[in-house]
């Protein structure tokens, strides 16, 4: 996937003329039985997706693991996340909503759970707050349900829903110093600008202002994984999703284009965070 259409919504997909957005509920949104053939369960996420459900439960796997989502719950996937969806929601009352980075650009906040700096895809809403999102994002389908819906409206509401998210997210667990999460969020977010370089973790250290041993108290607190360990960890993770997609492309290729000079070395390292050869995982996926 290229830079320039790293983070989009499909075609045709948005409910809105000059923003990239969907919302879908019981009653709303969803696609034609014949659009939805162009679309599968299981995919590599271009977008933000968020599913909120108020009355009733579901499963959805991503990156391949498993959530149960249940009421007053948020489940949210982030670009290049891999996402399987259920066949179906067992709930009455629930949303599911889709948006790109051209939605972020145009809101004035800032929303750091979006780098999940705490390893949590699922939120727990305390009743006040499901009350609220439950309001806007009936306010938002309303917004949608012709093209022609106000882009300022729409990226206020939805402002103000990232918010609701954002405090949400970091009140479930005992938010460590500002200063330490946001340390630790530029250094998610250079990784993920940055992994296939495979740059050192001093070089890391020096980007991020501190030193060598303050980076990997940092990150070993947040993630429990050394900065080492972390780059490695999201190298296979891409690995894997290229398989997942480009199931053509060698070992060599693959290694190469992740800064693996020595394939062999790669081929080691993806059956020691796996379990399995990269032959392995091809054949899991053919099967």
């Amino acid at each position: 996937m290229d830079k320039e259409n790293k983070l989009r919504l499909p075609p045709d997909f948005s409910q809105n003329s000059k923003l990239p957005i969907r919302v879908v509920s019981p009653t709303f949104g969803h696609l034609s039985g014949e659009a939805s053939k162009n679309y599968q369960s299981s995919k590599r996420l271009s977008y933000y997706f968020f599913l909120f459900v108020f009355e009733g439960h579901c499963q959805y796997s991503i990156d391949g693991e498993k959530f149960g989502v249940g009421k007053n719950e948020v489940l949210f996937s982030l670009p290049n996340q891999f996402q399987e969806s259920p066949s179906n929601l067992h709930g009455r009352d629930y949303y599911k909503l889709g948006f790109d980075d051209q939605c972020l650009y145009r809101m004035p906040g800032k929303f750091p759970f979006l780098l999940n700096p705490l390893n949590q895809q699922k939120v727990r809403l305390l009743p006040g707050a499901a009350h609220r999102l439950q309001a806007i994002l009936a306010i938002l389908s309303d917004l949608l349900s012709t093209a022609d819906g106000d882009p300022d409206l729409i990226v206020a509401y939805l402002n103000s829903m990232l918010t609701e998210i954002n405090l949400a997210y970091f009140r479930s667990q005992k938010r460590p110093t500002g200063q330490e999460v946001d340390k630790f969020i530029e250094f998610k977010m250079f990784v993920e600008s940055n992994f296939a370089g495979q740059p050192s973790i001093t070089t890391i250290a020096e980007k991020l202002a501190l030193g060598d041993d303050s980076l990997y108290r940092i990150v070993k607190k947040h993630s429990g994984l050394s900065p080492k360990e972390f780059i490695t960890q999201r190298l296979i993770l891409e690995a894997m999703r290229r398989i997942h997609h480009e199931q053509n492309t060698s070992v060599k290729e693959l290694a190469y284009q992740l800064g693996f000079n020595d394939p062999g070395y790669f081929s080691r390292l993806f059956k020691k965070i796996t379990g399995k050869t990269v032959a392995a995982f091809y054949q899991d996926l053919s099967e």
